[in-house]
């Protein structure tokens, strides 16, 4: 299942989307993420995977300075620890 986290508003579109039936609940991208976005726990069928904080959605565009724009640039960053490839960002 695809969840996208975030909003869109006149500025842009902030949303994190997460593949769950990719993400295997590693906590990789919970541990490298500078801000803290993400979080791992139980989906609505028991399997346990990465999320966006429930505090963070409303404002993820300003906690988040966003991957293309900054995170890319490091080594380490939340997409680059996902082996399976389950994040991407829209900005």
């Amino acid at each position: 299942m695809i969840v996208n986290y975030g909003y869109s508003d006149g500025n842009g579109e902030y949303y994190v989307t997460i593949d769950t039936d990719k993400c295997d609940g590693c906590a990789k991208c919970v541990t490298a993420c500078p801000e803290k976005v993400f979080e791992v726990a139980e989906d609505d069928y028991g399997k346990v995977v990465a999320k966006v904080k429930d505090a963070i959605r409303g404002k993820l565009g300003y906690v988040c300075p966003g991957f293309y724009a900054v995170c890319s640039r490091n080594d380490v960053n939340c997409r680059s620890v996902c082996a399976p490839a389950a994040i991407s960002h829209t900005w």
